[in-house]
């Protein structure tokens, strides 16, 4: 029943400064209508996926955390690092890929992904 994920939508406090920033760190082209199409890679995949109230994995009060699959961590690494961005956790590798973590200027968790 279900083709695949519509969409993510959330509220912001400052709508230019959110949307410049994802625009220069995660490189999405963000369009006048506030938003972006991202089209799927042969290779992406989106995980659904839940967790009890007191898990941490990620912070308690953040409901919901952004995942977004990279082709190449290390380069993505050497940007965060060339423009200031902070990891908030260092690479991770696991059998389910290698993991990274940031913080958008919300303070929400980001989690970058190659998989």
């Amino acid at each position: 029943m279900i083709k695949g994920f519509g969409g993510i939508f959330w509220r912001t406090k400052n709508l230019d400064a959110i949307k410049k920033w994802y625009s220069e760190v995660l490189k999405i082209e963000i369009e006048n209508w506030n938003g972006s199409i991202i089209k799927p890679h042969s290779e992406n995949e989106t995980i659904f996926s839940f967790f009890t109230e007191d898990d941490l994995y990620f912070p308690r009060e953040q409901q919901v955390m952004l995942n977004f699959q990279v082709y190449n961590l290390n380069e993505t690494i050497k940007h965060l690092e060339q423009i200031g961005v902070p990891l908030v956790k260092e690479k991770e590798v696991s059998e389910f890929g290698k993991f990274i973590w940031i913080k958008d200027p919300e303070g929400r968790l980001v989690e970058l992904w190659e998989k």
